[in-house]
């Protein structure tokens, strides 16, 4: 506020020191009331000054006069702070005038009404006194907000002339303590003080002031007399009114001694009043209403009571300066309130408290000696600090039922009282409120009518017109409906204390008075600190108008600084006395405060701003508990856009970036902040993510000036403040207010210098957020997931704690000790996830609102989708559109104004949602055009006119419109006045009468009345209908003209101040606006929104970062990037340093990969001719990240780890080695200089790149993992760059080896994970085509190896294995015979030095032995046949203990099959046979004495091996001779042995083993490993054959065991035969009838049973029933080729070929030549197997032993099978037809037929079914029918068909059947009588036909033979 202001104001007016018509002064004048007295005297005593007498005796006895009141009424409006200039025409009044204006004895009256001010409503300041109508005094008192801004003023005004006007006295204005009882007053005064007192008596009676005045003369007398006489200790007031008479004379030596007297009084507690004339607590003054006033206790209620001696010398003080006062007495006057303030026993409260504040505040103002200044200056900080320092804060929070307890905590001897009222016992510093005493004289008036300014008006001034009217006629009539509607706790009062009034009552404490004083004090300042300055002022540091606003302000921030507590402790509640509402402190001062604000930091004057921002700052750390939504105004408002604005200066942004870095180092306040704005969909704006973007384009703006000069100061980095307060005896300098220090605040002097500064402070902001992120996030508790090994973790905790933890001391107490006197946090249970999702929703919303904008409907579906707005109910789309912030008017405008039904009736919804009730037209066309903008189309506008024309009919009743259509035609009509009257491109605007012309007769036909139209015409005219939204984006100023006038015009202006100050203007209007809906919006109790969550979980930090981690790094990257000064340098990577640590700490991929790759390129080694130092610096950083956060860089590891690599490699290059480089040829690199190399190879670097490596042990098992698959890639890497060169770079290789060694110890489940990784990486490295890598790697290999074989195995574990498994892979990829040789080598090695550790690490070996054998090289298969045959001659036993038998025998096996080097082939053969006795002797084997424990099954474990080896090498050995000596070993080895086995194995030795030799002929799979057809058919005719032969030989050698796998073997020799190899088939039947001939006694029943399914299968199997196909026989082209050939070549190669089953039928249709072929040569192969068949079965049969054994019942299914063979090749030869066709088409080169076939089969069935008619055996005579059946039907064909036969064309055929014929005739010869009588007439006629033919001799002896048996059994002959 203006200096000036507050001085004219001042009750006791002085003279300017500006002259009286400069325009400031008065203004500066007129606000200084606030401080002191209403202005109302000024006023009073402009219109009657009275004689300086008249006044005095005024003062003394007479009542108060009428007019007096209402000049305390007109004033009660004005003095608020907020009013605009006071009027120029009121100049400061003579000096002593105003002391005795009767206005001002009218003060005294309203003394009582001191205390209205707890709920006075917040003021609307009409600067000329407008005397409104006052309500009803009771309803006005109840109606006071107990906050109100008005009070300061009120609490002034009573102090202007409290002299004594009554005799009895008015009530002391403090209550006093007991402690001070008279007596000790009087001792005082007696002993101590009469000379004190006489002293200065005698000096003012020797003046000649008193000769000239009676009363002065005779006070001074009576008082000399009482002092003298001893009594004047008992009567103060008499002493004093001498000492008051005389410091009205204005006589500067009277004043002087007078004033001195009184401070020295003051000190000994003279003016403690006696309880006597304490009736009641000054401050709670009387109340309004008619029952609720505080009557005097003798119940008089004719007089007011007087004001207290405390008032009184506070008046009489106060009264002595004015502008010409003296600056010795101002001294005094300092000094004696001083005293007077801070003196423990007379306690000075409310308007005589403020009195004397704001006359020291005055004398600070006016005082052109400094050292009154200073004086002055500390005086008012002392009284401040006291009056807050003395409020005690219990922990009691709004008394509940105890409400009439007495707070006072400063009285020993209070005494809780009952609640009950009727037995209140009251301390006498409390007097109980008696409400029903009705309230006396025009006090009522005047004290009603001080706090009748509505709190609606709150802080207008900018709504004040120039000539000081404001719209103080509207403040009556919004009185009453406003009561005591602040009270958020009115409802804790209970019922029980409402007097008759209806005002629930509660005793005032001493404490509650000191907080009410405390408040009021506060709010004094803070509306001082809203006075406009004018631009003058602005300019002027030293004019009043600038210190007084900057003297305000620094008390503002002392105190908010001092004296947090007050504002936040629940026990600071002011109390009203009149409707006793209970408001918490904060709860009153918020408003004044962020008034305060809203006005000053938008303010162009950097000390204003600077003091502004600093307030802020302690309300964000210390209110933002309380202050929730106006926080987030101040910041949304005006912080956030002064940052982001082009027009502020650099150092308003310096100051708003130094205040936020102090937020940024509070960690629980950042981590609030987030939590309460961004995560809160009712916030408009992500404060904290809107602030990281701010920051980090601050921190990497291009610098547009010159650069920094290396002069220029830097910015101050902020070290956290430890909290000192001010004591009393630190005095601030005093003239320059700016000086005024506050601790904690920046010294803002050395910021904003440059740009360069401010980027500097931007970056410190940035990296303080992410310190403070990593204090609350990581340090607090352990990471989401822990490590599984917790003695690593702690390790890992250690190293972290040195290296990147923020000291947590420092850090985590935010700067000034926020956090101790900040309120106690709401407890609310901190729940992450409920945040998370309220993040989410706020985004989807914010997204809702984004699309909305870009296309409303598509916004609307989403919003539903998402359930923001319930449903698709008009209602509910309306609501939101009218409630949500954020929506874009044009679009809402747009989207309502479409001529869907369902757009209709939104727009519907959404306008009967308006409140325009009770308003005047034009108010509710601006409000109803507020909430969109209108569209341009007009019948858009004109659906929008309709409905408000409805609307506004509907809800307003009494309005001069005839109907809606009225209201509808107006509403279009002002719309289009609006457009014409200030669219900037209508030439011919509309007139007055125009408009009144076009609006005739509209209103149903009559005209509107003329003033109504005219008004909205003016109104219009003047003030444009607009969106808010636009005033606030006014244009910016407008550019300077072109030309030499333009010039000319503009010299000394400042373009950038003139748009910045209309920029910020429209600002603070905006924020009070907000605060005032706030302020509304809160007293109705919607506090739905305002909890405030406090933050506990460390867990909010990863969301932090997640929205704000692109700004980290492009703010850090920046100026990484574009600056070489190291201090910046070293501020990003500590930056980078604490993000990499969060996005670790809480395992976020992305985040983690870009910050760590981004530090990766920073580091330059790709680039090592550019770098620099910073570069440098950056690996160092990357190093210390590798060290602390290893166990979370998961995928970043590979940049950290190429880093150390090439780290490695620069320093190779800087000393001079010649390093390859195979990717960059042609591109000679630079070097590095100098100076970078040798500091890369400085301890700091290698220390902490060697600690990479050896502290790996401590990372964690997962950790581990990544690691070692990062140094990988990058040794990989290195290798592939280094080619072929004699030299790689083998750096990672190396360091790969040192972790493995150093990690060893790992426990084995993550060493085999590690291994698993680098076993592959041995894998690859080792096979490389560089020889020299190869070497390195397998010597590394060794070396680690032999470390790892120390270990002991536990048996069944195969750690040894994998660990050496690269060597194997070595020996098998890797063909140069070197490495090879080097391996062999290594393992050499190995066995030599721990062969006892060795466990499965043998089974490596072997394998590795295996592959060495298939080497191209001789010497390899030599020497490692060599290590076998050694390993197996001396440590079998260890090689069998650990269960590498197996492996050992496939080792030899493989040895037996090199095909190369057949003498070691031979040995290996003769070495596997020579292991079965050192095997069947080795007690480890278990022969010997069986373990019976054991579980394995020996001969599986050690037998089957060895076989299987055999098998192996007959299967695949290239050696004949091998093969050959396999074989037999095989079988020889299993006859020798084969006693031992039991059965089972026996099975399985057949499965495994001997039947699988024979696989190749069932499936052509097994034919893959044979090369060429002529080595399986070598194999096959040798090795196959032979082994078939031994296996039939076999079978009969151990026929009782095999018995039960007989089945096997014959299904196999099935395969053996029906193969389209006749050799093969001709052994499968040799086989079988060996095995039947060799076997044929062992056979019993079944299985012979078995045998006879043999044959069934085999005939069935090769009967050719394809000769019948029909489609065979259609002619092809071609088709007559010849066939035979293919079949014939198929003897040159035997080829397995199984026959395909009968079953398959050609497929429908014409078939191919080829197919045909196929199927012919098959049908041949039929034949000749159905032949060989036959022959089988013959040989088998005539065999006696077979015949003998096998029963008859198999024996006739033979017979069966044969018969049909017979019939099948019978009919064939018959079908001459068939015949010729197949012949035709190629089928053979003759004319084909089957006689042999036919005849074989019928020759052997005669054979057998003869021998078996006639055989004796019982069995066999029971078949004899069947035999029968058989035997003559075949005889008699047989007979009847050769006859037909021809002897010309048939003689081959003939030939074949002669022998059949014979034995026919014979077996009919042996026919016994009965039979061959009964066949005679069958075969008789045959027989005798066949006597016409030539005949062979058998045929004719058979023929003798059979008629000479017809002869005898017909008696012809005799027998003989």
């Amino acid at each position: 506020m203006d200096a000036s202001t507050s001085v004219q104001e001042a009750s006791i007016p002085l003279p300017p020191s500006p002259p009286p018509h400069d325009e400031p002064m008065p203004t500066i004048l007129s606000q200084i009331s606030v401080m002191r007295d209403p202005m109302d005297e000024n006023r009073a005593r402009s219109t009657e000054p009275p004689s300086p007498v008249d006044s005095e005796s005024a003062e003394g006895e007479s009542p108060p006069r009428p007019d007096a009141a209402t000049s305390v009424i007109a004033e009660s409006i004005p003095g608020s702070v907020k009013d605009a200039p006071a009027p120029p025409s009121r100049p400061a009044e003579p000096p002593t005038e105003s002391s005795h204006t009767p206005a001002a004895s009218s003060g005294d009256v309203h003394v009582p009404a001191r205390n209205t001010e707890d709920s006075a409503p917040p003021p609307t300041p009409p600067a000329k006194p407008v005397p409104p109508t006052p309500a009803s005094p009771a309803t006005r008192r109840e109606s006071i907000p107990p906050s109100s801004p008005r009070t300061t003023d009120r609490h002034f005004r009573p102090s202007i002339d409290s002299r004594p006007s009554t005799p009895n006295g008015r009530f002391s204005s403090r209550p006093s303590t007991d402690s001070h009882k008279r007596s000790l007053t009087l001792s005082k005064g007696n002993t101590v003080s009469v000379v004190l007192i006489s002293s200065a008596l005698e000096t003012i009676a020797a003046s000649k002031e008193a000769k000239r005045s009676a009363p002065l003369r005779d006070s001074v007398q009576r008082a000399l007399e009482m002092v003298k006489s001893g009594q004047g200790g008992d009567r103060p007031r008499e002493i004093f009114e001498p000492l008051r008479l005389a410091c009205e004379t204005r006589n500067e030596k009277l004043m002087i001694a007078s004033l001195d007297c009184i401070s020295k009084l003051i000190s000994y507690s003279f003016f403690a009043e006696t309880s006597s004339s304490q009736q009641a607590p000054s401050s709670p003054p009387p109340s309004p209403g008619p029952n609720s006033r505080n009557s005097m206790s003798n119940g008089s209620h004719s007089s007011l009571p007087p004001p207290s001696l405390v008032d009184l010398v506070v008046h009489t003080i106060t009264s002595c300066h004015n502008e010409s006062t003296p600056e010795t007495v101002s001294l005094q006057i300092v000094k004696a309130l001083l005293a007077l303030v801070l003196s423990p026993t007379i306690l000075v409260h409310q308007s005589s408290l403020l009195k004397a504040v704001r006359t020291v505040y005055n004398i600070f103002l006016l005082s052109v000696d400094p050292v009154n200044q200073m004086v002055a200056q500390g005086g008012l900080t002392q009284m401040v600090n006291h009056v807050f320092a003395r409020c005690k804060l219990g922990s009691s929070s709004l008394p509940n039922n105890d409400s009439t307890t007495t707070l006072s905590p400063r009285d020993s001897d209070s005494v809780k009282s009952p609640r009950r009222p009727s037995v209140v016992l009251s301390p006498r510093n409390s007097m109980p409120l008696r409400p029903e005493t009705p309230s006396v004289n025009e006090s009522e008036e005047t004290a009603s009518t001080l706090v009748q300014e509505p709190s609606e008006e709150l802080g207008t001034s900018g709504d004040t017109a120039e000539n000081g009217t404001t719209e103080a006629n509207t403040n009556g009539s919004h009185h009453p409906a406003r009561e005591a509607s602040e009270s958020a706790t009115s409802d804790a009062v209970p019922d029980e204390e409402q007097g008759p009034a209806g005002a629930p009552h509660r005793q005032l404490s001493t404490n509650d008075l000191f907080i009410k004083d405390a408040f009021l004090v506060f709010r004094a300042l803070c509306k001082l600190t809203m006075k406009p300055l004018n631009s003058e002022s602005e300019r002027d540091l030293k004019s009043h108008a600038m210190r007084s606003k900057l003297l305000s302000l620094h008390l503002v921030l002392m105190i908010l600084n001092s004296h947090m507590p007050i504002f936040v402790s629940p026990s600071a509640i002011i109390y009203s006395s009149s409707s006793n509402e209970a408001t918490p402190f904060i709860q009153a001062a918020n408003q004044y405060l962020c008034l305060c604000l809203s006005r000053n930091a938008v303010s162009p004057v950097p000390q204003v701003f600077e003091i502004s921002v600093e307030i802020f700052w302690r309300v964000v750390a210390g209110l933002r508990t309380k202050l929730k939504k106006e926080i987030e105004v101040l910041l949304h408002e005006i912080f956030i856009p002064i940052l982001e604005m082009k027009t502020s200066t650099l150092k308003q942004k310096a100051v708003i970036l130094s205040m936020l870095q102090r937020l940024c180092q509070d960690p629980q306040a950042l981590v609030e902040i987030y939590l309460n704005y961004d995560c809160d969909s009712e916030a408009a704006d992500n404060i904290y993510e809107h602030l990281m973007n701010i920051v980090s384009k601050i921190g990497t703006a291009p610098i547009s000036s010159a650069p920094q000069k290396a002069n220029d100061p830097t910015s101050p980095a902020l070290q956290p403040h430890t909290k000192q307060h001010h004591g009393p005896s630190q005095v601030p300098p005093s003239y320059s207010t700016a000086s005024l220090s506050v601790p904690g605040t920046v010294d803002v002097s050395t910021i904003g210098n440059s740009e360069a500064q401010l980027r500097r402070q931007g970056l410190e902001c940035l990296v303080a957020v992410l310190k403070s992120l990593v204090a609350w996030g990581t340090t607090s508790s352990s990471p989401p997931e822990q490590t599984s090994d917790p003695m690593t973790r702690s390790q890992v905790e250690e190293t972290r704690r040195d290296t990147v933890t923020p000291d947590v001391s420092t850090d985590r107490l935010s700067p000034a000790g926020a956090d101790v006197t900040r309120g106690p946090t709401p407890e609310v249970v901190d729940d992450p996830t409920k945040f998370e999702s309220a993040k989410q929703k706020k985004t989807t919303l914010l997204e809702g609102i984004k699309k909305f904008n870009f296309k409303p409907k598509r916004g609307i579906d989403f919003l539903i989708e998402t359930g923001f707005i319930p449903s698709r109910d008009p209602k509910d789309i309306a609501r939101f559109l009218l409630e949500t912030d954020g929506l874009n008017k044009a679009a809402i405008g747009e989207y309502l104004g479409e001529g869907d039904e369902e757009n209709i009736a939104i727009m519907h919804a959404f306008v009967d949602m308006m409140d325009l009730a009770n308003m005047p037209f034009v108010d509710a066309l601006r409000s109803f055009l507020q909430a969109f903008r209108l569209p341009g189309e007009a019948q858009k506008i004109d659906r929008y006119m309709l409905k408000f024309a409805e609307r506004y009919i509907a809800t307003n009743s009494n309005t001069p419109f005839a109907n809606a259509d009225t209201a509808y035609v107006l509403a279009y009509s002002t719309i289009l006045l609006n457009t014409d009257a200030h669219n900037p491109q209508v030439k011919n605007r509309m007139t007055k009468q125009g408009f009144i012309a076009n609006n005739r007769g509209i209103n149903d036909g009559q005209d509107l009345p003329e003033e109504l139209l005219s008004a909205i015409y003016d109104e219009i005219v003047s003030n444009e209908i607009r969106m808010k939204d636009e005033v606030e984006t006014a244009p910016a100023v407008a550019a300077p003209a072109p030309g030499i006038a333009g010039v000319l015009a503009n010299v000394g202006r400042d373009f950038q101040k003139e748009t910045y100050i209309m920029q910020s203007n429209n600002m603070a209007n905006k924020t009070e606006a907000l605060f005032r809906t706030l302020m509304r919006s809160q007293r109705r109790g919607a506090k739905s929104s305002e909890q405030f969550f406090s933050a506990s979980h460390f867990v909010h930090v990863r969301p932090m970062f997640e929205v704000a981690w692109i700004s980290f790094l492009a703010g850090l990257s920046g100026p990484l990037q574009d600056t070489d000064d190291l201090e910046v340098v070293e501020l990003c990577l500590e930056g980078f340093k604490a993000a990499i640590h969060i996005a670790c700490f809480f395992d976020l991929e992305l985040e983690r990969n870009a910050f760590v790759s981004t530090l990766g390129k920073f580091t330059f080694l790709n680039n090592l001719g550019e770098m620099k130092t910073k570069n440098m610096e950056a690996i160092k950083a990357l190093l210390d990240v590798a060290v602390t956060e290893g166990n979370h860089l998961k995928g970043s590891w590979r940049e950290v780890l190429s880093c150390v690599s090439q780290l490695e490699h620069m320093q190779l290059i800087s000393s001079g080695v010649d390093v390859p480089d195979a990717g960059r040829k042609g591109r000679v690199r630079k070097p590095p200089t100098e100076e970078l190399a040798n500091e890369s190879r400085s301890t700091h670097i290698t220390v902490a790149a060697d600690m990479v490596f050896s502290l790996s042990h401590y990372l964690s098992g997962t950790a581990i993992v990544d690691f070692v698959r990062a140094l990988c890639d990058v040794s990989w890497e290195e290798i592939q760059s280094s080619g072929l060169s004699q030299h790689p770079r083998l750096f990672s290789l190396q360091k790969l080896v040192e972790i493995s060694y150093y990690n060893m110890n790992r426990i084995r489940l993550e060493w085999s994970n590690m291994w698993d990784i680098l076993g592959e990486h041995f894998n690859q490295v080792c096979c490389h085509k560089n020889p020299h890598v190869g070497f390195f790697a397998l010597d590394a290999l060794r070396q680690l190896a032999m470390r790892f074989l120390e270990k002991e195995e536990l048996p069944h574990f195969k750690f040894q294995k994998d660990f050496l498994r690269p060597f194997e892979y070595t020996m098998i990829h890797n063909s140069n015979p070197d490495v090879r040789d080097m391996v062999l080598q290594c393992l050499q090695q190995m066995i030599q030095a721990r062969v006892h550790n060795l466990r499965s690490g043998w089974r490596t070996m072997f394998a590795v032995f295996s592959a060495a054998s298939k080497a191209a090289t001789e010497r390899i298969a030599s020497s490692a046949f060599e290590i076998v045959t050694r390993l197996n001659k001396e440590h079998f036993p260890s090689i069998v203990r650990h269960g590498s038998f197996a492996d050992l025998t496939v080792c030899i096996t493989d040895f037996c099959k090199v095909s190369k080097y057949q003498k070691i082939s031979l040995l290996a053969i003769a070495m596997l046979r020579d292991i079965i006795p050192t095997m069947l002797e080795c007690p480890e084997c278990g022969f010997k004495d069986a373990d019976p424990s054991s579980t394995d099954d020996p001969m599986i474990k050690y037998w089957f091996p060895v076989l299987f080896g055999f098998y192996d090498v007959i299967m695949n050995g290239e050696d004949l001779e091998v093969r050959r000596l396999a074989l037999d070993s095989l079988f020889s080895t299993l006859k020798t042995y084969g006693s031992t086995y039991p059965v089972e194995f026996w099975d399985t030795v057949c499965q495994e083993l001997l039947f699988p030799i024979f696989a190749v002929l069932k499936s052509s799979q097994d034919l893959s490993r044979f090369s060429t057809q002529e080595d399986m058919s070598v194999w096959l005719s040798t090795t196959m054959i032979q082994a078939l032969r031994n296996l039939i030989d076999l079978y009969t050698f151990y026929f009782e065991t095999l018995e039960r796998l007989l089945d096997g073997l014959l299904d196999l020799l099935c395969v053996c035969i029906c193969q389209e190899n006749d050799t093969l088939a001709r052994i499968g039947t040799s086989c079988l009838q060996q095995l039947l001939e060799s076997n044929v006694r062992k056979l019993s029943p079944a299985r012979w049973e078995r045998v006879a399914n043999t044959f069934v299968k085999l005939f069935r199997t090769t009967t050719p029933h394809q000769l019948f196909d029909e489609s065979l026989r259609v002619e092809i082209d071609g088709s007559g080729a010849d066939v035979q050939d293919a079949a014939e070549s198929n003897d040159q190669a035997m080829v397995p070929a199984p026959l395909s089953p009968n079953s398959e039928q050609p497929k429908a249709g014409r078939i191919s030549l080829n197919e045909r072929r196929r199927i012919f040569r098959q049908i041949i192969v039929k034949c000749v197997l159905q032949l060989l068949l036959i022959e089988t079965t013959n040989d088998l049969l005539r065999n006696d032993e077979v015949y003998n054994t096998i029963p008859p019942e198999h024996l006739l299914r033979l017979m069966g099978v044969l018969d049909h063979s017979y019939q099948f090749a019978r009919m064939f030869n018959e079908d001459k037809e068939l015949r010729t066709g197949l012949w035709k088409v190629g089928f053979m080169k003759h004319l084909p037929n089957l006689l042999k076939q036919e005849s074989s089969s019928a020759s052997t069935l005669v054979h057998v079914l003869l021998r078996m008619y006639y055989d004796p055996r019982p069995e066999h005579q029971a078949a004899r029918p069947q035999v029968a059946d058989r035997l003559m039907p075949l005889g008699l064909g047989v007979l009847q068909d050769f006859n037909k036969l021809r002897l010309d064309t048939q003689a081959k055929n003939i030939a074949a059947w002669t022998p059949v014929v014979a034995e026919i005739l014979q077996g009919f010869v042996r026919f016994d009588d009965k039979a061959f009588t009964r066949y005679l007439p069958a075969v008789y006629p045959l027989a005798t036909d066949l006597l016409s033919r030539e005949m062979a001799p058998e045929i004719r002896e058979g023929l003798r033979e059979y008629f000479m048996r017809v002869g005898y059994i017909q008696g012809i002959i005799e027998r003989s």
